[in-house]
């Protein structure tokens, strides 16, 4: 097999410059995918507005930005020298399995499809009724489990990058779309339960969510530290890059682990800062809450209260 990416068509790459890598090049999987979320996230906010209901403009924002990223890194000739330079492959990893899912799970797509799709009838089963059944299904239980996910967002590292399995799934053009299929679906379930917008079999607290989210952290670190402290080229595919691109094959791969090291903290901060938001909107709506039922029972517990400290008074005398 042949690892300098896809046989003869990459031996004549000019060197890397972003005005290079950020030009159109189709990879008609992702292509089509991205277009086809767009639409039928587009057809759901339609629907919901024509019914008359709101749908927040920031989700769409997040969802519309999550697929852009992933059109990006795949559909530009950003993913033609990811097959040939190791630091670009780690972009291209980085930003599928870490900075898309969040912005797509910030755009609520679950929630939206649940509201926006219709429901088929007494008896009956329709799309709606299929993704309730799937989101309450045993199997969802099980793949959004944090003893099944963090496991599974630190082997898509270890067990990939350091085993033949990479240099495989680089060989072809399928193997190497599966892979970022894989890492796309890893960011979803693992970063779905803590991001918590949309309804799903986990709903942990906030202090959980948190926990959860640094647990995967130091290990993403670790893994870009031993790339950048490696002493020789550890990746097949990318051992013999073409002159053309007049790169060493080490320093890339020690680009590349800076990459993955420097990543590590950029969506623990957009997370981070995604969690204190909605735990403090939680507090606000909870606060408003306890005042609406003061309103009403004509603050019941402040009465029993102060008579309860009464009686306390009464019995010191």
């Amino acid at each position: 097999m042949d690892h300098s990416g896809h046989g003869m068509m990459h031996m004549d790459m000019p060197p890397f410059t972003l005005g290079r890598a950020l030009q159109f090049s189709s990879e008609p999987f992702f292509m089509i995918g991205c277009l086809l979320g767009l639409g039928l996230y587009g057809w759901g906010v339609v629907r919901l507005r024509r019914r008359g209901d709101a749908w927040p403009a920031g989700r769409t924002v997040a969802f519309v930005l999550g697929v852009l990223t992933v059109a990006l890194m795949m559909c530009t000739k950003l993913n033609d020298y990811g097959m040939v330079m190791f630091s670009v492959h780690m972009v291209q990893h980085m930003v599928i399995s870490m900075l898309s899912p969040i912005l797509l799970l910030l755009g609520a797509p679950v929630t939206l499809a649940l509201r926006a799709l219709p429901a088929a009838g007494r008896g009956r089963k329709g799309p709606r009724e299929w993704l309730v059944a799937l989101l309450h299904s045993r199997y969802m239980r099980v793949i959004t489990h944090p003893a099944f996910t963090i496991p599974l967002f630190i082997a898509s590292l270890y067990a990939l990058y350091f085993t033949p399995l990479f240099d495989f799934l680089m060989g072809s053009r399928t193997g190497h779309i599966a892979m970022m299929v894989h890492f796309l679906a890893v960011g979803l379930v693992f970063f779905w339960p803590i991001m918590g917008v949309d309804p799903g079999p986990h709903r942990p607290g906030y202090v959980m969510r948190m926990l959860e989210l640094f647990a995967g952290m130091p290990f993403h670190a670790f893994f870009g530290i031993a790339l950048m402290m490696a002493t020789e080229p550890m990746i097949g595919t990318y051992m013999h890059p073409p002159a053309s691109l007049g790169i060493d094959p080490l320093d890339d791969q020690k680009a590349g682990g800076g990459i993955a090291w420097a990543f590590s903290e950029i969506p623990s901060v957009i997370v981070l800062l995604a969690l204190v938001f909605q735990w403090y909107r939680s507090e606000q709506r909870q606060a408003r809450r306890i005042d609406r039922n003061a309103d009403r029972d004509g603050d019941k517990e402040l009465a029993a209260y102060n008579a309860y400290l009464a009686s306390l008074q009464t019995k010191g005398r």
